[in-house]
């Protein structure tokens, strides 16, 4: 599943699963442009390292995903200085938990913004580009919210099922352009994130750090193992590979069996 000669654009992605995806495009060969939060240098760092060890071009972009003229510019970037966007990755996304009477406006706002405009403006944006090269792929990161609900998550689950829609109409409107178009729906995924949440957890419902993992983090998961950022990535890779070529306007569920029921 080689990717060499190709382009990747890979949104949040300077850490998470986000990193993950734009290492295994790397690693099979394509040019990535990463983009996302965080401290300067560590992102140079992590860009410099993405480089070194693929022998790829890296890029980094800045783009704030609530602003459509800074997603346009980032991708118009791409373009420019990679040459193309042949695989777009939206996996940009935020999460706020809240009782539906109690959650803020603002973070409605934010959410929908970062997990479902943000997805909307960069497909807007990378289509007539992948339109004028013959090809292309799109991967919008979802959730195994995508299908089903939690209590307490309106704006990320209401968002995450805006994505599959998303998803599924704009490939069938590009069914004919060569450029699929599919979402990947993890369940709870083993990253940075998830792991400092463990601590606070054992101290408020006094159980071991075994115990938050099976019975708080993984319940909905029935093989009560994490997913790896790993695992998202080499998916990633198959979607954006010419094995996939006839793959599209799916959600593929990763949640270990979560959904299943």
């Amino acid at each position: 599943m080689s990717l060499k000669g190709k382009n990747a654009l890979v949104t949040g992605s300077t850490s998470g699963i986000g990193l993950a995806m734009a290492r295994g495009f790397a690693a099979a060969g394509a040019n990535v442009m990463l983009n996302g939060l965080g401290d300067a240098a560590e992102i140079e760092a992590i860009r410099a390292g993405v480089e070194k060890e693929f022998g790829v071009k890296a890029l980094y972009h800045g783009a704030n995903m609530l602003k459509p003229e800074e997603i346009r510019a980032m991708v118009g970037e791409a373009e420019t200085k990679l040459g193309s966007v042949d695989i777009l990755v939206c996996n940009a996304g935020i999460q706020f938990v809240s009782p539906v009477e109690d959650f803020p406006d603002e973070k409605w706002e934010q959410i929908i913004g970062i997990n479902l405009s943000s997805v909307f403006y960069a497909i807007k944006a990378a289509v007539p580009g992948m339109k004028k090269r013959g090809g292309g792929r799109i991967i919008n990161l979802s959730s195994a919210h995508s299908l089903v609900a939690s209590p307490f998550k309106s704006a990320y689950v209401a968002a995450k099922h805006g994505v599959a829609g998303l998803t599924k109409t704009v490939a069938l409107e590009l069914a004919q352009a060569k450029i699929t178009v599919n979402a990947i729906a993890p369940g709870y995924v083993w990253t940075p994130l998830v792991e400092r949440q463990i601590p606070d957890t054992m101290k408020a419902r006094n159980m071991t750090e075994e115990e938050v993992k099976k019975n708080v983090l993984l319940a909905a998961q029935p093989t009560k193992e994490f997913v790896t950022v790993e695992q998202v990535a080499g998916l990633a890779v198959y979607l954006a590979s010419e094995a996939a070529a006839s793959i599209t306007g799916t959600t593929i569920s990763m949640d270990g069996g979560w959904t299943a029921a």
